[in-house]
Parts: structure tokens; C-alpha cells; sequence
């Protein structure tokens, strides 16, 4: 698997006079995974959003496949998956219904089998008639995975997908991201848990003073 997926290069980016990433160069080919760790404030979000096309580096560029990475594009939307932060759910929809259009919206073949798996997988059976405000904020986190799994992805990227999970969900999220990498795909994730990213087998980079290098 050499397939080249997603590649920064370059990249720089700020708000106002305070610099947060400085000349950041990163590969991802299909079965790689990588852990971003870094303090609070090191800029690590902003490295993922600027990954998953949702905000424009300063300078340097970001490709999927050798494409401008743009999340309005209908390719990249199918390639990519994201969970970044606190989830924005559909208030009004139930978890059933929230990760039903999620996967209608994305064309999913067999979307309702699809929603019951992942219901399963992310313990929300339970709580499928639920609206997202009665959820706790593990049980809020697990929606936003349970979100990225019915929807079709070759490149994963969470942002602290950790958070509010027990020891148990946090190794089931462990495998899940395992086993995106050894089935073709990839896998991106900023975590304040290295442990999560020595489970998954993510190769763990430290973002420092805007630069990634090697995890100490």
C-alpha cells in the first residue's frame, strides 16, 4: 500500500501577529496513521482543520490525492471523515435519525443497516431516540464517531476523539482506528492520550513551537 492519500507541505498559518504553525511538511499514504500530540494551545486543531479543508493555510498546500484539498468538493467530502471537536448535531433529530441522513446524504448503500451497526458499535442503542441535548458528553462524543462511520471515508481525522470516553469506548476507538489503516485507509488524530495512538499503531508526532517532529 504506497498510495499516496494526504499531503501538507509547507504549510504556515497564524492569527494576527501570533504564529501557530511554521512551515509544517506531513505525508499520509493509505495504512499509515499518525498521533499528533502537543500542550494545549500548540495548534494542533488548526493543523486539522487546515488537513480536512476547512480552513486556508497563509501559504503552503495541501493536497488528497494530489487535489487541492477543498471540503466543498464532492470527491474529497467522500474520501474524508471528520470529527473535529465538539459535535455539531442536528437538535431537532434523533440519534437515529442524525446518523440516518448522515448516511442518505452521502449515499450509502443499505443506510439503515448501516446506522444500526454503528448504533451497536458506539453503545447508542440505547439512547437512539434520544435528541443530542439529553446526551451525556461521552455519550455526545460517541455520536460524532458513531457519525463517521456511516458515512463512506479513506482518510479518518479526529480532533481529541478521546474526550469524555471510558476505558472502554477509548479501546474500541483504538481498534476501529487500527483497522482503518490495515484495511487501506488512514488515519490523522490529534490526542492528548498517547496511549491511544500506541493501541491504534499510529506513529506519534509532537507539534512544537508550530513544527512537528518525532514524539520524545
Amino acid at each position: 500500500m504506497d498510495t499516496e492519500l494526504l499531503r501538507l507541505t509547507g504549510v504556515r498559518h497564524g492569527y494576527g501577529d501570533r504564529p501557530v504553525l511554521e512551515d509544517v511538511s506531513l505525508t499520509l499514504r493509505a495504512g499509515d496513521a499518525v498521533a499528533v500530540l502537543g500542550a494545549n494551545g500548540a495548534g494542533k486543531s488548526t493543523l486539522l482543520r487546515i488537513a480536512a479543508g476547512r480552513e486556508e493555510p497563509d501559504s503552503g498546500t495541501v493536497t488528497l490525492r494530489g487535489r487541492p484539498a477543498d471540503e466543498d468538493d464532492a470527491a474529497f467530502r467522500t474520501d474524508v471523515a471528520c470529527a473535529l471537536g465538539p459535535g455539531a448535531h442536528y437538535p431537532d433529530l434523533t440519534v437515529r435519525e442524525h446518523l440516518l441522513l448522515v448516511a442518505l446524504a452521502h449515499r450509502v448503500p443499505e443506510a439503515e443497516t448501516r446506522v444500526a451497526e454503528a448504533l451497536g458499535e458506539h453503545r447508542l442503542a440505547d439512547h437512539a431516540e434520544q435528541f443530542p441535548a439529553a446526551l451525556s458528553a461521552g455519550l455526545g462524543q460517541l455520536l460524532s464517531l458513531a457519525a463517521t462511520r456511516v458515512r463512506p471515508h479513506t482518510l479518518l481525522i479526529l480532533d481529541e476523539p478521546e474526550a469524555h470516553l471510558d476505558a472502554e469506548a477509548r479501546a474500541a476507538l483504538a481498534a476501529r482506528l487500527a483497522a482503518t489503516a490495515a484495511g487501506g485507509g488512514a488515519v490523522l488524530l490529534a490526542t492528548h492520550d498517547p496511549t491511544l495512538g500506541e493501541r491504534s499503531g499510529a506513529r506519534p508526532l509532537e507539534l512544537v513551537d508550530g513544527r512537528l517532529r518525532a514524539a520524545e
